[in-house]
C-alpha cells in the first residue's frame, strides 16, 4: 500500500490541508498539519528515505507544530468595547424616565427606538430610574435616588 510515497503525495496533502484550514477550521489546526506535510515532501526528495521514516517525520512534525502553536499563539486581545454586543449592559448606570408604571415588579422602558422589559419595585410613570443590572433580556431598575445612595 505505502510501497512508494513520493514527494508530490505530501505536497498534495499539504495543499488539501491548507484548503481545509481556509474553509473549515479557523483555529489554525490544519495549517500546521499542512506545513508538516510540505516539509515531509522536502524530506521525501532525499534518496533512500522510506515511507516509514516519512510517516514518522510527519507525525512528529504535526505534534510538535500544533503544541508549539498552542504555546506561542498570540493571546486574545481585550476589546476596547466589552459591551459592544451586549446592548442591555450598555445601559447599566444610565438614568431614564418611566413612560409607563412598573406594576407587580414588571414594566416597560422605552430607550431610543427600543422597548425593554424592566424589573424593579412598583413605581408610577414619570419616575426617574437607573439601570442597575441585566437579567436575561430584562433590565433591572431602581429609583434614581436609591441607586445613587448605594
Amino acid at each position: 500500500m505505502f510501497d512508494e510515497l513520493l514527494y508530490w503525495h505530501w505536497w498534495v496533502l499539504a495543499v488539501v490541508l491548507i484548503i481545509l484550514e481556509l474553509t473549515v477550521s479557523g483555529a489554525f489546526f490544519f495549517l500546521w498539519l499542512g506545513a508538516a506535510a510540505a516539509i515531509v515532501g522536502l524530506v521525501a526528495l532525499i534518496p533512500g528515505v522510506g515511507w516509514e521514516a516519512q510517516l514518522f517525520v510527519f507525525a512528529a512534525l504535526a505534534v510538535v507544530s500544533v503544541f508549539l502553536w498552542r504555546r506561542f499563539k498570540p493571546n486574545q486581545s481585550v476589546s476596547e468595547h466589552p459591551t459592544l454586543n451586549k446592548r442591555g449592559h450598555q445601559y447599566i448606570g444610565r438614568r431614564f424616565t418611566l413612560a409607563q408604571p412598573i406594576v407587580n415588579g414588571i414594566g416597560k422602558l422605552i430607550v431610543a427606538d427600543t422597548t425593554w422589559k424592566i424589573n424593579g419595585d412598583d413605581m408610577p410613570a414619570g419616575t426617574q430610574v437607573t439601570v442597575t443590572a441585566v437579567d436575561g433580556t430584562a433590565l433591572v431598575v431602581e429609583r434614581a435616588e436609591a441607586a445613587q445612595a448605594s
